[in-house]
């Protein structure tokens, strides 16, 4: 099946976070940009993460929805470009 040979565990992912920042909103929620880099056996890739979260009771983050984008020049350009356009 074509899926399977596709598909990876994400044991044999190594994700490192090389850059983030992060803005509150509202009382208890927060959005996170990112650089990242996942490593794997086959080599690495840089995406940007954009993930919405929230804080628990205990001050801990969760991410409730996340966002990626490839590191690619045409593709940043592309989103800037709608961005500006809005």
């Amino acid at each position: 099946m074509e899926y399977e040979e596709k598909g990876r565990k994400n044991g044999d992912v190594q994700f490192e976070t090389i850059r983030a920042e992060k803005v509150n909103f509202g009382r208890n929620n927060f959005l996170e940009v990112a650089r990242k880099r996942a490593t794997t056996s086959e080599g690495t890739s840089e995406f940007i993460s954009v993930s919405r979260g929230y804080y628990l009771p205990d001050k801990s983050e969760r991410f409730k929805r996340s966002l990626t984008i490839p590191d690619d020049p045409e593709v940043r350009a592309f989103i800037a470009d709608k961005i500006r356009s809005m």
